[in-house]
């Protein structure tokens, strides 16, 4: 039995509507010269929270019983989880409890901490986040919503395609930022129910390949926390449940560089005035440098744009 199914992504969508915002989908002429592919770009950076991640996160607390929901919800993540999660569990009228790493960006910490999460921190080089996160919800009493290895995460998350899909339905390869695999997994399943035969390609971070080496290996592979620019890719494994998915419907998994990730997110800015975060950028950047050579008809999903103004100019001004 799959992890999960075309109706869970279409129960999620239900979840949603009038909740999550419909983003926009965006093309460049510039660069579909670059790629010799006609390119949608699905701008996740305009979603509540500045990421796809409240998709899954709203999808999964609205779904807990209301007495659970009550005594509060915890989640770890770097930002972009914990953003969502404190959004969804305040539109419950419940509270949220984040473990977040000491390194985690400035503007994600304060944008969490003004939806009104409390924030819990840890040293993600030397603690594991999931103990933490599991001890506390079992002091607190309160419900652990996980960053991807959820299948209602994992269905919240594949409403990004399913939207891509309606609006653009001749998708013939579809790519995506690759971390712990909850959107890939849910967007894959969406797509390739949709449109059979559609090529699904993941990108991950040079440093944070755990993915690729995992299906190489056929079995879910560890390495060290990656150190990347691209923080919300910094996955050490593969989720259990992701994987179970990913090795299934991901057709390829390709990698770049920070430097490539830059050059991305400068052209997405001067291009198409869009701004992005490293993680959210990584999908035109295997584009751009030909990691990935797509032909017809491209979809790639920009994952998130939560990045301070001060960092983002900090990034570009390394070209």
């Amino acid at each position: 039995m799959p992890v999960i199914t075309l109706d869970d992504v279409r129960a999620a969508a239900a979840t949603l509507d009038g909740v999550a915002n419909r983003t926009p989908v965006m093309t460049s002429r510039t660069l579909d010269e670059r790629v010799g592919a006609r390119v949608h770009l699905k701008a996740e950076s305009f979603q509540r929270g500045g990421a796809f991640k409240f998709r899954g996160a709203y999808n999964k607390i609205s779904s807990l019983a209301p007495d659970v929901r009550a005594r509060g919800v915890i989640a770890y993540s770097s930002g972009n989880h914990a953003q969502a999660v404190a959004i969804a569990a305040r539109l419950h009228g419940t509270s949220a409890t984040i473990v977040m790493p000491e390194d985690a960006p400035r503007a994600k910490v304060e944008a969490t901490l003004g939806y009104g999460a409390e924030i819990v921190r840890y040293d993600r080089f030397t603690e594991k986040r999931e103990e933490i996160g599991a001890r506390l919800a079992a002091e607190r009493g309160l419900e652990l919503v996980r960053p991807y290895d959820d299948p209602l995460v994992m269905a919240g998350q594949g409403t990004t395609a399913l939207e891509l899909l309606e609006e653009v339905p001749d998708v013939d390869v579809l790519v995506v930022p690759l971390g712990g695999g909850g959107l890939i997994a849910g967007c894959a399943t969406a797509a390739t129910a949709l449109r059979p035969g559609i090529r699904i390609v993941g990108v991950e971070p040079d440093a944070g390949d755990d993915t690729a080496r995992s299906l190489a290996a056929g079995e879910r592979v560890a390495i060290d926390v990656p150190r990347t620019i691209a923080d919300g890719l910094q996955a050490s494994e593969p989720g259990e449940l992701t994987f179970e998915v990913n090795r299934l419907l991901v057709d390829e998994v390709v990698t770049v560089s920070d430097e490539e990730i830059i050059e991305a997110m400068a052209f997405l800015f001067d291009r198409l005035k869009l701004v992005t975060e490293p993680s959210g950028a990584v999908g035109v950047a295997a584009l751009l440098t030909g990691a990935t050579r797509p032909r017809g008809t491209a979809g790639v999903v920009i994952s998130g744009g939560n990045v301070g103004a001060a960092r983002f100019a900090e990034l570009l001004g390394r070209r």
